[in-house]
């Protein structure tokens, strides 16, 4: 199990990210848009980088639903490989079928 402070952290800076997204989009598109003046464009580009640190998509951490944890995690279950070997020797995954030899 992951530590529950980090997982909250993930979640706090997912929900920074959600609320900032229009804003965000909306002032990198201004920065981008090479028929604008330069002036224009670098306010732009000192307004964005005004915002919080935490509201960047990157920040977000892809980590496990099951145990939190950030490593060896599968996107299309949204699990790790570990929760996702227990779910499955659990028989708990349809479709899903461990093998042993």
């Amino acid at each position: 199990m992951a530590k529950k402070s980090a997982t909250e952290r993930n979640a706090r800076v997912q929900r920074l990210a959600k609320r900032y997204l229009a804003k965000r989009q909306a002032l990198k598109a201004v920065a981008r848009d090479t028929s604008l003046p330069v002036e224009e464009r670098f306010a732009a580009q000192l307004k964005l980088a005004a915002l919080p640190r935490n509201s960047a998509p990157t920040r977000i951490r892809n980590r496990c639903k099951v145990s939190g944890r950030p490593r060896g995690y599968y996107r299309k279950l949204k699990m790790s490989r570990i929760a996702l070997r227990e779910l499955g020797s659990h028989g708990l995954i349809p479709g899903l079928v461990k093998s042993s030899w």
